[in-house]
């Protein structure tokens, strides 16, 4: 669900004061005497809200990303459990919101919201963006060069509204807005020929409305960082001119998580996925793609992209690390395998796409177990690196 950032090198305002304020306790004197910035810095640091309490975190962001050049972001989180009872599941709400000198900007807003006694489950994500995609083609036997620069205006939003029916189990509506404007394919950056491709379909831009129907077991009770629970999701979604969508398909996903202990601190966690359309022509903006920051880590978005996508990962987390000095510092490896396709006679063994890579944590809300991620991971194509807030599944 989560899909904060992912540039090429990315500074925080937080993170430039880890080594100095990471284990700093000071007495209210001291405090007084310092500005509101390093106040605040050390609140964060140094965690004291209780666990019931709800908790908010906003910093800065700066990076530099080859689509956008220098890149100017704020995040905001908020943590909570209805009613401030810790016997209800903690729900999240971040955001990011960028903008750079190249005139590209966007807002992504997710959130995972538990209602009091979680008999209400809102689970969605809304992004809007003014940003250029990387086009490599359609299948899974594509160019590592990008072919084309897709340049568009971007709004997707998402959203599952669930109620619980049995115990974990949740039933409820899902739906899906997407819209592509204001498209043009450009020839990449570092290239002298003129773009000479056959432009694949919804290249003119699309607006699409799917609604349907999600099925979610849910042991979780922190989205942000389980240890020990099992999480599925079944949804069927149709996009059809009765919805105001210029296109009529069908989507079924599948999503799979199981996590369970190991020893004291350490945590194994694995990921199923699948996303397959049918029924209908399917705008190359809403085909399954692999990449991102949180499956198949390491490959750009869209990478690979076609009708159908299976995809699954392994995670090892050492939460947190047994260090004398600290007891905040975290680290994971990982792996994943996955392909696109469009039949399923196009799948080989010998030919699926692979990832793996490791991260580092630190314990940011000590009370509620949420850590800051940094993850390295590494492809066929070369390697990328994510910064977020909580796991990334």
């Amino acid at each position: 669900m989560k899909k904060i950032m992912n540039p090429t090198l990315l500074v925080t305002g937080l993170l430039l004061c880890f080594s100095f304020s990471a284990f700093a306790q000071e007495s209210p004197e001291d405090s007084r005497k310092k500005g509101f910035i390093t106040r605040y810095i050390n609140k964060i640091f140094n965690d004291t809200v209780s666990q019931e309490k709800s908790q908010f975190l906003f910093y800065p962001v700066m990076g530099v990303r080859p689509e956008t050049g220098l890149e100017f972001g704020v995040v905001p989180l908020m943590v909570f459990y209805a009613n401030e009872d810790t016997n209800n599941r903690l729900s999240e709400i971040n955001a990011y919101a960028f903008f750079t000198f190249n005139g590209q900007y966007g807002l992504r807003i997710n959130h995972a919201i538990y209602s009091d006694q979680d008999k209400w489950f809102f689970l969605g994500d809304l992004d809007f963006e003014q940003f250029p995609l990387k086009y490599y083609g359609i299948g899974n036997d594509v160019p590592e060069d990008n072919i084309a620069i897709v340049d568009a205006t971007q709004i997707q939003i998402k959203e599952r509204v669930l109620r619980k029916v049995l115990d974990n189990f949740y039933i409820g509506l899902e739906t899906d807005f997407r819209s592509l404007t204001n498209v043009s394919f450009e020839s990449p950056e570092d290239s002298d020929e003129p773009l000479d491709i056959e432009l694949p379909f919804g290249a003119t831009g699309s607006t699409n409305f799917g609604m349907g129907i999600g099925f979610v077991y849910d042991e979780r009770h922190n989205v942000l960082n389980e240890r020990d629970a099992f999480f599925s999701e079944f949804a069927y979604l149709n996009y059809n001119p009765f919805w105001q969508s210029d296109v009529k398909y069908q989507l079924i996903t599948s999503d799979s998580r199981f996590f369970t202990p190991v020893g004291k601190n350490d945590v194994l966690a694995a990921q199923l996925i699948g996303q397959f359309n049918f029924g209908g022509d399917v705008p190359f903006n809403q085909l399954s793609y692999l990449g991102g920051e949180s499956i198949m880590r390491g490959y750009f978005d869209g990478r690979f992209r076609d009708r159908n996508q299976i995809a699954a990962q392994v995670e090892y987390r050492f939460l947190p690390l047994k260090l004398g000095f600290s007891n905040r510092i975290g680290a994971t490896v990982f792996t994943g395998v996955g392909e696109v396709f469009d039949g399923w006679n196009e799948i080989q063994m010998n030919n699926l796409k692979w990832s793996a890579g490791a991260g580092a944590r630190f314990l940011l809300f000590q009370q509620k177990d949420i850590f800051i991620r940094f993850d390295y991971a590494f492809t066929r194509d070369g390697s990328n690196f994510y910064l977020s807030i909580g796991e990334a599944f």
